[in-house]
């Protein structure tokens, strides 16, 4: 039998849902780093906040930085040094920036991806 504490316990993984619909002009000064692949940019968001990385010329990917490990302490994510390395600070779990697979850690969870449209210089951030 389930007790009413755990039937309300989030699933592994399941960050809290939150609407996000942003549009990011790439042309503006505060998002100059992504008119170059390889690049990225944290953005408000999502739960816990965005990473922007662009991953080609013509195509993007977009993780929550809410970490999916322990959903409950709610750690944010933040890009390490190196530029490909996606780190949980709270769990050291580790996912690619290139399409959030892990690399290590405790985590069995890939991190939350949106879904992108890009329309030069605009990028679409939607879930």
């Amino acid at each position: 039998m389930i007790s009413g504490a755990e039937s309300c316990k989030e699933p592994v993984g399941v960050i809290p849902y939150v609407e996000v619909n942003v549009d990011l002009n790439t042309l503006l000064p505060a998002y100059n780093s992504l008119q170059f692949p390889g690049n990225w940019v944290y953005v408000s968001g999502g739960s816990r906040g965005l990473i922007v990385y662009r991953y080609t010329l013509d195509e993007f990917v977009v993780f929550d930085r809410h970490s999916p490990y322990d959903v409950g302490a709610a750690c944010q994510c933040k890009v390490l040094s190196d530029g490909y390395t996606i780190e949980d600070p709270c769990s050291d779990s580790q996912w690619y920036i290139f399409d959030g697979s892990i690399i290590a850690g405790p985590t069995t969870a890939p991190l939350e991806r949106y879904n992108t449209n890009w329309i030069s210089p605009v990028l679409s951030i939607t879930n």
